[in-house]
């Protein structure tokens, strides 16, 4: 039996990157996932690769069980209906992956503060930080009713360090204290918040960008040290099915750490260690 059978997950933003690898490593582990995005086959956001109907349908490939959910998680009404649907259709809710996003639609240019357009603010924290909030608010008295489960927040953090960029700097510690927050107030209800900060991901995005593809990353230099998303649903998988995992509530970790940890790898058998800046 697979470590997660019988768990149910939510990932929100599990149209491609991140969100798709978890979405499949948690259905690999046993879970069945409801995955939620703006991208539905036939009209994906931004004209970006990748729908939740790609990611159920992968994950039926493997023989697992997905619910592709189209939800605007800037829309409280639609956030509402996801988790009143899991909870009709399964009484419960186990694990919640918070990945939604909305700085992408921006340009992430690295320029002073006072020269960056304000629209950073309603992208990275409408359709970021808010959108992880309000998700946050529907589904965990769901989660408090069976007095157990995982949070989890998808973020970037390298010991305070500035990212670089103020908008995206600002927007992931309000992700990392919205974390803690969370577990200090659901200590007492047995469910574990984590902040969870992969490295640099190889995301459809990203090899996009390099005018590469999956096949022939290893060609491009400057992506000798990055890894799949699915290397950050691996180390998900190994969180919730950890029996300890209240030991790391209201933390910030890294995949890499939790590579060493748990002894998992990504999916080429490469061991990445923790993603550091420069």
């Amino acid at each position: 039996m697979n470590p997660l059978t019988g768990k149910i997950a939510l990932v929100t933003g599990g149209s491609r990157g991140a969100g798709r690898g978890i979405a499949v490593e948690l259905a690999k582990a046993g879970a069945t996932v409801y995955v939620t995005g703006r991208s539905v086959r036939g009209k994906s956001t931004q004209n970006y690769p990748g729908t939740i109907d790609d990611t159920a349908a992968e994950i039926q490939s493997h023989g697992g069980t997905a619910f592709a959910v189209r939800c605007d998680h800037t829309n409280d009404e639609e956030t509402e209906a996801v988790i009143d649907r899991i909870q009709q259709e399964q009484g419960r809710l186990d694990i919640l992956v918070n990945n939604v996003w909305g700085g992408n639609e921006l340009a992430i240019e690295y320029q002073p503060f006072w020269e960056l357009p304000l629209l950073h603010w309603d992208h990275m924290f409408q359709a970021g930080v808010r959108a992880q909030l309000a998700t946050n608010h529907f589904a965990v008295p769901l989660m408090r009713r069976r007095q157990s489960g995982l949070i989890v927040h998808t973020t970037f953090w390298d010991d305070h360090k500035y990212t670089g960029h103020f908008y995206y700097d600002l927007a992931k510690n309000a992700l990392n204290r919205m974390a803690y927050g969370l577990a200090t107030e659901l200590q007492a209800d047995n469910i574990a918040v984590v902040a969870v900060s992969p490295g640099w991901m190889r995301t459809e995005l990203v090899l996009a960008a390099f005018n590469t593809g999956a096949d022939h990353w290893q060609a491009v230099e400057e992506l000798k040290n990055t890894e799949t998303p699915h290397y950050i649903g691996r180390a998900i998988c190994a969180l919730a099915g950890d029996p300890e995992v209240k030991q790391k509530s209201g933390q910030i970790v890294r995949v890499g750490e939790l590579a060493e940890e748990y002894g998992f790898t990504d999916i080429d058998g490469r061991t990445i260690p923790p993603f550091r800046l420069g």
